[in-house]
């Protein structure tokens, strides 16, 4: 049995580590063009909103408090919310027009041009993920997916 375990956590580390060498060829130049416009979007007074389900739920809630707080430095608060947070305007948006309507509703209220929405999915696939991207688009925010399947 301990074997077959090693077995098993080894593949699976190497899997991990061959996705994670395979995001960074194919992505580093991307995440350099969205941290800069992230930082210009701060600059004009702007504000970065996030949004997933599930554990990308808590994915959205701790990058909202890194750029909150503070990561790796100490700097100022930057303006970042997870729309993930406030369950009475989840569950009543939710009652009142359906899961799909959760962060799109909050969009519509929050957001202003030159906001950044970022979405996060796993399955790519989530509705309400795509939905808040759609809505942010036609409001001018610029939108992007982190989005598997």
């Amino acid at each position: 049995m301990g074997r077959l375990m090693e077995k098993i956590i080894a593949q699976a580390l190497k899997e991990g580590l061959r996705v994670k060498e395979d995001f960074i060829k194919k992505n580093t130049s991307k995440l350099i063009h969205l941290a800069e416009y992230i930082s210009e979007a701060f600059k004009n007074g702007r504000k970065l909103m996030i949004c997933g389900n599930g554990g990308s739920a808590a994915d959205a809630q701790h990058l909202a408090a890194e750029f909150v707080n503070r990561f790796q430095l100490e700097r100022p608060p930057l303006p970042v919310l997870a729309l993930t947070t406030d369950t009475s305007i989840i569950t009543s948006v939710a009652n009142d027009y359906g899961y799909e309507e959760v962060f799109s509703k909050q969009i519509r209220a929050l957001g202003v041009k030159g906001d950044i929405l970022l979405g996060l999915s796993t399955s790519g696939k989530s509705e309400n993920i795509l939905s808040a991207i759609r809505t942010a688009r036609g409001k001018g925010l610029y939108s992007v997916g982190f989005l598997g399947g």
